[in-house]
């Protein structure tokens, strides 16, 4: 696959301020309203992400976007290998309801929660083994300058996993999952929400964000090697798999 360089401007994101508020106006329902939406498959996608962590060797985690934390919680339920577990979110609202499940879970001791933006962290060079992100890239400004601080967290031979929305590549599948996301998702979020300019947002970010294709090499040009893409419920959702090079 070719290194070529790809405009961010083809992925319109919102900047950090709008982001962080729109998470703060719908974290209440947010939890219930993916499951709906995703028909629970979200909980399968999660565990798929989390079943990816080497299981032998102690790792240091840290999980981008976090949200509520339930990819965090699959993360540690799933690989007690995890020495450190350190979530980051933007929005103050939803970190309050990932604090809550931690301690419920029971896992206070091996979890740090950091109120920071995905890019202004403060996190040295190399501080992780593994970095993961669920449904969050697409909705930063530069999803390229996102990846980019994403390399530089990881350790050399340091692992990035990326859940993320798509649109499915077979035609009658695509045009399905268009017509659900701009007549059935909006009016279920309004309902549920009582926010229907949020939903209508996060659905149109999936159908303008980049397709696996576009996305791969973008996270080649982030300096990332050996992209693996793994297809999710006919091609709704994708992992992305990602090693930062043992040496630059």
């Amino acid at each position: 696959m070719s290194k070529t360089v790809l405009s961010i401007k083809q992925f319109p994101c919102p900047d950090a301020g709008f982001a962080a508020q729109m998470f703060n106006r719908i974290a209440p329902a947010y939890d219930i309203l993916n499951h709906i939406l995703s028909l629970g498959q979200d909980f399968l996608w999660r565990r798929k992400v989390a079943d990816g962590l080497d299981k032998e060797q102690k790792l240091r985690v840290l999980d981008l976007a976090t949200g509520t934390g339930d990819l965090l919680l699959s993360l540690l339920r799933r690989n007690p290998n995890i020495v450190e577990a350190v979530g980051l979110d933007i929005s103050e609202n939803m970190m309050a309801l990932c604090r809550k499940k931690i301690a419920r879970h029971k896992f206070s001791d091996r979890v740090r929660l950091v109120r920071a933006d995905a890019v202004n962290n403060p996190f040295m060079e190399e501080s992780f083994d593994v970095v993961t992100m669920s449904f969050g890239i697409r909705n930063t400004p530069d999803p390229l300058e996102t990846l980019i601080e994403i390399r530089r967290l990881l350790r050399p031979g340091g692992i990035a996993l990326i859940l993320e929305f798509s649109m499915p590549t077979n035609r009658i599948l695509k045009n399905c999952h268009r017509l659900y996301l701009n007549s059935l998702v909006p009016l279920i979020g309004r309902i549920i929400s009582g926010d229907v300019n949020a939903y209508r947002y996060l659905c149109t970010s999936i159908e303008n964000f980049a397709g696996t294709e576009d996305f791969s090499r973008l996270i080649f040009n982030a300096g990332f090697s050996n992209v693996q893409i793994t297809s999710l419920t006919f091609g709704v959702a994708c992992i992305y798999r990602c090693y930062k090079p043992m040496s630059s």
